[in-house]
């Protein structure tokens, strides 16, 4: 059961940003999601979106990256960062579904982080953008402002989640992930976040405390 001041705290989020469900990675299918969040790691979503533009044109399904040259896979990634480690993950998780699963992604959480390159975080974009499970995504930023929120005190993403995942209402869990994304990179930045354009300086635990600007 949500806290009066949680249920504030996302009523002013409803306020700002509604409730519409919107995927910042480009794609069309459940594959291409999965593809584009293995490569988002330590990469801004633009610039996965300007790689995978060309990118399922020359690899339009899960076999045609499962019989991917990985040298070659590696120089069509490689403006994402990490893309020798990205291109094995995402030839050996093409793999896996064509052998497996017939090409299809999987919903359930299991199956998808035994998966290589799919941890919780990647699991749970797949279950709650293509498969509607209620589910929580922690990033970067919904680590951050989480606990600047007080809505959890954990470092670890695993454990943010299933906190976040007790304190939440399970409508607001995919939402919320959603809401806290723009929020993070229009407002409350990992360093000079714009407190004086901030609508939730009354919940944020770092206000006053020599981070805020005007």
């Amino acid at each position: 059961m949500a806290s009066k001041r949680t249920k504030e705290i996302l009523a002013l989020l409803d306020e700002a940003y509604t409730r519409e469900y919107k995927c910042y990675l480009n794609h069309e299918n459940a594959g291409q999601l999965l593809i584009a969040t293995i490569l988002s790691a330590q990469c801004t979503d633009a610039r996965v979106n300007i790689v995978t533009e060309t990118l399922f044109r020359k690899y339009p399904d899960m076999q045609a990256f499962a019989d991917a040259d990985l040298a070659e896979l590696e120089q069509d990634i490689k403006p994402t960062g990490f893309y020798r480690n990205k291109a094995k993950n995402i030839i050996g998780c093409a793999k896996k579904l064509m052998e497996e699963y017939g090409g299809e992604v999987p919903n359930d959480l299991e199956a998808l982080t035994s998966l290589p390159g799919v941890g919780r975080k990647t699991a749970n974009v797949i279950r709650g953008n293509i498969y509607h499970e209620p589910s929580v995504v922690v990033d970067t930023h919904v680590k951050r402002i989480s606990r600047r929120l007080g809505l959890t005190k954990e470092e670890d993403p695993e454990k943010i989640e299933f906190e976040l995942m007790k304190v939440l209402p399970k409508d607001h869990w995919i939402l919320y992930n959603i809401q806290i994304i723009t929020f993070g990179r229009q407002i409350c930045f990992a360093r000079n976040p714009k407190c004086g354009e901030c609508f939730l300086t009354k919940y944020c635990r770092e206000f006053g405390k020599g981070k805020k600007t005007t």
